[in-house]
């Protein structure tokens, strides 16, 4: 099942709040996001993490979200700023 948005947004916040020291980071996660198992929201972190790569290496446009206000590659940044990504 898909992602809305509103799901992506609790995800990203709980990211930022639930570093890779939360020894139960991604069942703190889940919570924050709310109808997703462990198991989906550490799929859906691979999957963003492949997409952010890709992004890094100009090998797709970050996409453009309406009204959001959602910048990807200020996330990027700021999730390596705070260690919360790590593309090694």
């Amino acid at each position: 099942m898909g992602w809305t948005r509103e799901e992506n947004r609790r995800f990203e916040d709980a990211l930022a709040v639930h570093g890779p020291n939360d020894q139960n980071r991604w069942q703190n996660v889940a919570n924050a996001v709310g109808g997703k198992s462990v198991e989906e929201v550490k799929k859906h972190y691979e999957i963003l993490k492949e997409d952010l790569i890709r992004i890094e290496c100009d090998q797709i446009i970050p996409p453009k979200y309406r009204g959001a206000g959602i910048n990807v590659r200020k996330i990027v940044n700021d999730q390596r700023k705070i260690g919360n990504l790590n593309f090694q």
